[in-house]
């Protein structure tokens, strides 16, 4: 593993623990101490985004075993269906927060020790605040899309965690039904983000290839099409499997070619591909006799 994915390994792990440690507290003050709808709704995000850093900490660990004889592609989709777990979670805890919020909006109550609720929640913002813009600087390097993803959360978790703290502030100022509003906001954040991962999670756990998948079917093509001795080419399959990509990809090249000047051709084109796509994990390259009138490239 590069020191980069060891850092962002070390990071996501660290986030997992203080995100889910610092969510079950704050669920025990919104629940037990200070009744409040924001404080329990912004501990169960916290935790919520804990599960994600989970997923892709795990990810960094286990989803990039290399295949054996039971798995023959690998363990790249475990990711995606434990996104789906992940969410499905999400959306019932999300739906206990607006149920909270409803009764506390339609039937306001005071908010009980509201400083020791804010402090709590502006330390949970600020502390992921920092892992966040840590993960981000890492991340740009790698480009990993999961930990894209992770550390969109991770700012989010932050942006939720300040929400709380204002709605506790406003709620001591003798306006209770604050908290029931940043509950029901907390509750529309979850359910979104909740329904996009199992949307993102279900498409590529039946291969489906979205934007992303077909822009570089594009530059495949082209990228092929640029090596001296390919003809033309084309992408036959792209799809994704996690966090990398897999595909086939056909090139025809002058029948009197040798095997010894395909094997080169084959290897470059590997190389150029692997230092121009992203997460590119494996590409099946097909070389054929190009046809009469194919001479000239796409």
């Amino acid at each position: 593993m590069s020191e980069g994915l060891k850092r962002i390994d070390q990071l996501a792990g660290m986030t997992a623990a203080f995100l889910v440690s610092v969510g079950l507290l704050q669920i025990y003050l919104g629940e037990r101490v200070s009744q409040s709808v924001a404080l329990t709704a912004n501990g169960i995000d916290c935790i919520g985004d804990g599960f994600v850093s989970s997923i892709v900490w795990i990810g960094l660990k286990y989803f990039r075993r290399p295949a054996d004889d039971r798995f023959h592609y690998g363990y790249y989709k475990l990711e995606n269906l434990a996104s789906i777990v992940a969410a499905i979670v999400m959306l019932l805890l999300a739906s206990y927060i607006f149920y909270r919020s409803y009764n506390q909006f339609i039937d306001p109550h005071d908010v009980e020790a509201p400083l020791l609720g804010s402090v709590v929640a502006f330390i949970a913002g600020a502390v992921t605040l920092v892992f966040g813009y840590l993960k981000y600087q890492e991340g740009k390097k790698l480009n990993l899309s999961s930990l894209k993803l992770e550390v969109f959360n991770t700012f989010k978790d932050a942006g939720a965690s300040f929400l709380a703290v204002i709605a506790l502030m406003v709620a001591a100022a003798g306006y209770p039904v604050a908290d029931a509003v940043v509950g029901f906001i907390i509750a529309f954040i979850i359910l979104g983000i909740g329904f996009a991962a199992i949307k993102e999670a279900s498409l590529m756990l039946v291969d489906a290839c979205d934007e992303d998948c077909n822009s570089n079917r594009t530059i495949m093509v082209n990228l092929a099409n640029s090596i001296e001795g390919i003809e033309t080419s084309r992408v036959v399959r792209l799809r994704r499997s996690g966090p990398v990509l897999l595909g086939e990809l056909v090139v025809e090249v002058d029948p009197q070619m040798t095997v010894k000047e395909m094997a080169t051709i084959t290897a470059t084109l590997k190389e150029e591909l692997d230092a121009t796509i992203d997460n590119i994990e494996n590409v099946a390259i097909s070389v054929m006799p190009a046809s009469e009138g194919s001479s000239e490239k796409d």
